[in-house]
């Protein structure tokens, strides 16, 4: 059983940074699709930064520049390294998580992902 335990959320004003840890349990990291997901209140969820079989990370158009995905096997954990932030990237941020899935042409696709954690509020006033 896959857990996965979201933490380093909070609140920062425009312009700010910010990292969001993502420790896995019950399996080992990397080698599939793991990442992060927001969602925005009265928005969908969406994709923010996955890393996939290949060691291969897509970003969404809006973060790119701006976050940086990374991972850390001794700690079991995924980073969220987010700098220059906008109060537009005020969401929840969710760690998600598929061992099945190595690959995935749509990698932002939220059904393809089995494991989710609780999620972490991230704020940024202007």
């Amino acid at each position: 059983q896959v857990q996965l335990t979201e933490s380093g959320g909070g609140s920062v004003q425009s312009g700010g940074s910010l990292t969001l840890a993502c420790e896995v349990s019950g399996y080992a990291v990397g080698g599939y699709c793991l990442g992060w997901f927001r969602q925005a209140p009265g928005k969908e969820r969406e994709g923010v930064a996955i890393l996939d079989g290949n060691s291969m990370t897509t970003y969404a158009d809006s973060v790119k520049g701006r976050f940086t995905l990374s991972l850390d096997k001794a700690k079991k954990t995924v980073y969220l390294r987010m700098d220059s932030l906008k109060p537009e990237d005020t969401a929840v941020y969710y760690c998600a998580a598929d061992p099945r899935k190595y690959w995935l042409a749509r990698p932002f696709t939220l059904r393809e992902y089995h494991y989710w954690g609780e999620g972490t509020q991230v704020t940024v006033s202007s």
